[in-house]
């Protein structure tokens, strides 16, 4: 099947022309800024893959396009079809529309809310709805009709149902009739292969009854789809099915250390049942997926058009059918290098192959949620606040004294040579270390986006600045006579943090004294009452004097990992400023705080370095600085009416500095860690 795209085919979403990517889930093609949408919805909502510069098996992606060309897409957008939706002012996203907010509103309500999918009459028993549904699934599935299966995937029938009077599923009548694609619309929906009717029979073996051969080799690859792609990942490999061998593990030349700690942590892996060893398993496929498709957007993207936010997911999006603890250790994935990660990939696939051949443990049984901390690096959540969301401190290094343990040990796991399916050639270990340098490639990447940051601040401050000037010059006794924050006025208002805060007794995180010489009595007033230390209201304690300073500082990719957590949620804020959401202010303030304390928390109450220092204290001194901005979006204060243009532009001028300061602090640790 070519993977050429006739000309006549435009975006799903917005009808753009020519869309690049392929939501396999949902059988559309969609554009690029729609696609960046899409993968911030998680795998969970929309399953993507670039037409042209991602393997695919040819019969997924001829399902694709037969559902793409037979009307898929009006299932999705079934009630906007309706003539009275247009008198209702409800339409889709257009080409010239932003991605925010517009495309992405457009999109999480089409996907996410299914807002536009027809709705069956309420009953008062959905599960008896839920049935008939997947029975008329269980019947549709012989015929070629595929976008009529799509639509009852998509009310709710369920692709694994097991039907009570015929003891089979619908991908054993798909393979019995030979249908391929239909195989291939119920795998993406979650059918095992590997399941058995009431005879005991798998559907592979009503294919290989029935003639279908490619059929049959099809399911054996979509059975074995999570290790294949794995072991793809790390090697560009996959292995033979039609001659037997269903397992490549890789072997890695730098991690031959046997040591216990080692042996600890492959013992604890081992330890965990099949379900849990297999909610691991899945977790880590979908941070392959998300590697592998960020290394594609990185390939094929125009940086230099594309909005910062559309060009990277820097971790797993939060799946609401998970618990809070399995969203946490999916998201501190993303924290392993590329070392760590191939380990921790080659432990799985080496686990899997001994769980599949039934081979006995040989370890004890240990708790089976340590693996789960080991592998995520996962602390407590209890005391987390309810309202913030999971991913807000995924970036905390709270480890106890096991995980810290156990994290080494994730470094120096060994390999053991026997459970590998012959022997690694000299060009297969480079492909395995070229595709660890792309995985590096990626962070590399990363930090480009938090440089760009500064320069997105600064242009929106410029955009506000004008129209402040315009509006409300008379109220700006306090600004400097540029409006444009520019670096040199920066410095200066660190060159004053450093003046004020350097008393012996202070230190950078517990003093809230960042007012101007220039500020009224009311803003000065207003500013220290609102600036109290995160969680119970009281300012943190003060270093005793006697405390000497310290010259020790935090590794660098900690540094960059609280930076990165930084910028978030400074993206979020800039999208609150830019849609106007001002009621956003505050609660993104308290986001940008909490990370900006977690940052400052891993260097030491005193620092020897002076540029440390006034890097920390323009950091933390700015994070209370925006809150106390931010809280005058409430509405009631007392005093004189809000200039909420006013407002925004010092919101900005607060995160350019965090984002500044932020960005001081990793140059400094990558400087002195690299000496």
């Amino acid at each position: 099947m070519s993977k050429r795209l006739r000309s006549s085919e435009v975006c799903a979403d917005c009808s753009g022309p020519d869309p690049s990517w392929a939501s396999v889930n949902r059988g559309t093609f969609i554009c690029d800024e729609c696609c960046s949408v899409h993968r911030s919805l998680g795998r969970h909502i929309s399953q993507v893959r670039h037409l042209k510069h991602t393997p695919w098996p040819p019969t997924l992606l001829q399902m694709v396009e037969t559902l793409y060309n037979n009307g898929a897409n009006s299932i999705w957008e079934h009630s906007l079809l309706d003539p009275a939706s247009i008198m209702s002012g409800r339409r889709k996203a257009n080409p010239q529309d932003k991605v925010h907010p517009n495309k992405a509103e457009f999109i999480r309500a089409k996907y996410q809310m299914l807002a536009f999918v027809h709705r069956l009459p309420c009953r008062d028993d959905d599960s008896m709805t839920a049935k008939d549904l997947s029975k008329q699934l269980h019947s549709s599935v012989r015929t070629g009709n595929l976008e009529t299966c799509l639509r009852l995937l998509s009310l709710g029938a369920q692709a694994n149902f097991f039907h009570p009077e015929k003891g089979n599923t619908p991908l054993h009548v798909a393979s019995k009739a030979g249908q391929i694609l239909q195989a291939e619309l119920l795998a993406v929906y979650g059918a095992d292969p590997g399941t058995q009717d009431s005879s005991g029979k798998t559907p592979v073996d009503y294919a290989r009854q029935g003639g279908h051969h490619e059929l049959a080799e099809r399911l054996v690859e979509i059975q074995y789809e999570l290790t294949d792609r794995l072991a793809f990942y790390l090697c560009g490999r996959k292995p033979d099915h039609k001659n037997g061998q269903h397992f490549i593990i890789p072997q890695m030349a730098d991690s031959l250390d046997l040591s216990e700690l080692a042996k600890a942590a492959k013992k604890k892996l081992q330890s965990l049942s099949n379900h849990l060893f297999e909610e691991l398993a899945m977790d880590v496929y979908d941070e392959v997926d998300r590697r592998e498709t960020d290394a594609v957007w990185l390939a094929t993207q125009n940086h230099s058009t594309l909005v910062t936010e559309t060009t990277v997911v820097p971790f797993l999006p939060v799946n609401p059918e998970y618990s809070s603890t399995r969203n946490q250790g999916r998201q501190k994935l993303a924290r392993f290098n590329a070392h760590e990660f191939a380990t921790l990939v080659i432990d799985i696939l080496s686990d899997a192959k001994r769980r599949q051949q039934g081979s006995p443990l040989s370890g004890s049984k240990d708790n089976v949620e340590l693996i789960l901390k080991t592998i995520s690096n996962q602390h407590s959540i209890e005391s987390q606040d309810n309202d913030q969301p999971d991913y807000d401190s995924v970036a905390s290094d709270e480890d106890t004294d096991l995980e810290a343990t156990a994290s080494k040990a994730n470094r120096q796991k060994s390999l053991d040579s026997d459970l590998s399916d012959g022997p690694v050639t000299v060009q297969e270990f480079m492909e395995v270390k070229n595709a660890l340098v792309a995985s590096e490639a990626k962070i590399q990447q990363l930090m480009k986006v938090n440089n760009n940051l500064s320069d997105e601040l600064r242009i929106m401050q410029k955009k506000i600045g004008r129209s402040a000037l315009v509006t409300s010059s008379s109220s700006l006794p306090s600004f400097p006579s540029t409006l444009s924050w520019s670096r040199d006025e920066s410095a200066r208002r660190a060159s004053r943090l450093e003046k004020q805060n350097s008393t012996p007794e202070s230190d950078y995180d517990n003093t809230p004294n960042d007012t101007d010489p220039d500020d009224t009595g009311s803003s000065r007033k207003g500013r220290q009452r609102s600036m109290v230390w995160q969680g119970d209201g009281s300012v943190p304690d003060t270093v005793e004097p006697h405390t000497a300073p310290s010259p020790i500082l935090p590794s660098t990719e900690d540094v960059i990992r609280k930076t990165e957590q930084i910028t978030k949620n400074i993206q979020e804020l800039l999208r609150a400023a830019q849609e106007n959401k001002h009621d956003s202010y505050i609660p993104c303030s308290e986001r940008i705080h909490v990370a900006v304390t977690e940052m400052a928390a891993l260097f030491p109450k005193k620092p020897k370095s002076d540029t440390v220092r006034t890097s920390l204290r323009l950091l933390t001194s700015s994070a209370y600085r925006l809150q106390s901005e931010c809280k005058k979006t409430l509405p009631g204060d007392p005093g004189p009416p809000t200039d909420i243009q006013l407002v925004t532009q010092q919101v900005i001028q607060c995160a350019y500095d965090i984002a500044k300061a932020a960005k001081q602090l990793v140059t400094i640790t990558t400087k002195e860690n690299n000496n």
